[in-house]
């Protein structure tokens, strides 16, 4: 009796033994997702602790003695009247309009998407529509492989390549000259950069619609190219949208490749085959300068941090609100 029930209780204590063991490995990775997000809190806390310290109020103003111009953060010194309404950037005249350097951001922002969202998309199509098992295995990552170059390489491209044999060429004979620097081949540049990000998350928007969608489109008579615009993309639209925005803010904080490419005119300039000063540029060329440390120019690079920052932030709060608000849900 004794070894029969033992032989039975056998299983029953492995069955304990498993969901102990299960019950560990959740109860780990819970404490990893929680450690993650409390270091991404801690992270976020911190950078907008630093940018609003050293750019909208400093915290060391109120207990220096002498309450002097160091101690004073950027936005104490110049009025935010100044900052966004004054065309002029010169900080060593002390002049900080960063409208020339917004415009230089959006400028070229505008042109990556022109170039990466519409490639993006269509690419994505094909890989999930068009593509056959074996040709999106190597299509994909060779794609994919765009995004693991450096960016600094996109802008060295840019300059080599795209201005002297792209659009120097073509725009010459129409008699207009591009700059060695321009808006044109730092926006293709980003362009391409972009086109990895949106191709991927519109593919996995796309193959997650039902295939059932697709079948009863077919079912009515429609062709592939039918099913694919008027059921898989109207579909899949808040993951496309997501991705448009989610590019958007990669192409405006872009920096080394805008460097190189763009050139550093803080000019009010809407000609994009002339050089503009973008805004990551700005900070680099400054912080990698001989500005004073706790001079104004070394301030205005976390008051340039601080448009950045909010921009972006602006952005991935709207493509959160696009998911939910136009997530199509199947059962």
């Amino acid at each position: 009796m004794s070894e029969r029930g033992n032989n039975a209780r056998l299983p029953v204590d492995d069955l304990l033994i498993r969901r102990s063991g299960q019950r560990f490995r959740e109860q780990t990775i819970r404490f990893a997702l929680q450690l993650c997000a409390l270091l991404s809190i801690f992270t976020t806390v911190g950078i907008v602790f630093i940018l609003f310290n050293e750019s909208v109020f400093s915290i060391s103003s109120l207990f220096a003695a002498d309450r002097g111009e160091e101690s004073l953060a950027f936005f104490q010194q110049v009025s935010l009247g100044e900052f966004f309404g004054s065309t002029d950037w010169s900080p060593r005249a002390e002049k900080y309009g960063v409208i020339p350097l917004l415009s230089g951001t959006l400028m070229i922002t505008f042109i990556a998407a022109l170039v990466g969202l519409p490639i993006g998309v269509l690419a994505a199509v094909y890989l999930a529509e068009y593509a056959s098992p074996r040709t999106r295995s190597i299509v994909k990552p060779t794609l994919e492989l765009l995004a693991g170059i450096p960016t600094i390489v996109f802008g060295f491209f840019a300059l080599r390549f795209i201005t002297p044999y792209l659009l120097k060429p073509i725009f010459g004979l129409v008699g207009l000259e591009v700059g060695f620097q321009n808006a044109l081949s730092a926006g293709i540049v980003v362009g391409l950069m972009i086109i990895p990000m949106v191709c991927s998350l519109s593919e996995d928007a796309m193959r997650s619609v039902p295939r059932t969608l697709r079948e009863a489109g077919y079912a009515l008579g429609s062709t592939k190219y039918d099913v694919s615009v008027k059921v898989v993309i109207p579909a899949a639209f808040s993951g496309i949208i997501a991705s448009f925005l989610l590019a958007f803010a990669r192409a405006i904080g872009e920096t080394m490749a805008v460097t190189l490419a763009a050139g550093k005119q803080p000019v009010l300039n809407l000609n994009p085959l002339e050089g503009v000063y973008s805004m990551t540029a700005y900070m680099v060329s400054t912080q990698s300068g001989e500005a004073d440390a706790y001079g104004l120019q070394n301030k205005s690079l976390y008051a340039v941090g601080l448009c950045l920052f909010v921009m972006t932030l602006v952005m991935s709060v709207v493509s959160q609100w696009v998911m939910k608000r136009y997530r199509e849900t199947y059962q």
